[in-house]
């Protein structure tokens, strides 16, 4: 792979996971599309994005956390394969053009413990689970969507409440640092106004 424009970086190193979820088919999608496209397992996002980031360093460290990241800069090329495999809408956005994973300007994460032990969350990152990962392969949604429910931010269920907290957590630590959460996806987070960054060619 050719190297990285200088307006971008690529994250590596304690405190950070680099678990990029399209790099193996343990995703919904079930196919490894960053492993086929040559992209494979890398967290790259622009300057600015890591700029906020960064900033989490020193807490991770002293709450004796780890940050692990899911999905970060996503080639057009693969954002393009997956609507390919799972076209149903409520998955991935109509065009790449419509991703701030296509701007580098997003990531999907969660925390981790010491030892790098997922915290519990309402769902997995991407709402995954080997079984809605072939509902959906047979072009079964409903459950899903019914599941889905658990990502939202506002969703609540007492038996969940470390679940929730967690959430809440993680929340917090990211607006601390100025990223923006969308409603929906509790592991999402953007970069305002990344929606107006470059595409990168990478």
């Amino acid at each position: 792979m050719k190297k990285l424009p200088e307006e971008y970086i690529e994250i590596s190193g304690e405190p950070f996971i680099i678990a990029m979820m399209y790099a193996t088919p343990q995703n919904m999608t079930q196919t490894a599309v960053y492993e086929k496209i040559g992209f494979g397992n890398r967290a790259i996002v622009h300057k600015d994005m890591w700029e906020k980031i960064s900033k989490l360093i020193p807490v991770l460290k002293q709450e004796n956390l780890k940050l692990k990241i899911f999905d970060a800069y996503r080639p057009p090329l693969a954002h393009k394969m997956l609507k390919e495999i799972i076209p149903m809408e409520g998955f991935f956005a109509a065009n790449p053009e419509r991703s701030q994973h296509c701007r580098a300007t997003a990531v999907d994460i969660c925390l981790c413990d010491e030892n790098g032990k997922e915290l519990a969350y309402p769902t997995k990152v991407d709402a995954y689970t080997p079984y809605f990962a072939e509902q959906i392969r047979q072009g079964k949604t409903d459950e899903f969507f019914i599941h889905l429910q658990k990502a939202r931010h506002d969703y609540f269920a007492p038996e969940m409440e470390t679940e929730i907290k967690n959430r809440e957590y993680l929340k917090q630590l990211m607006l601390n640092i100025g990223l923006e959460p969308i409603p929906h996806e509790w592991w999402h987070y953007n970069l305002p106004g990344g929606n107006a960054y470059p595409m990168p060619e990478i």
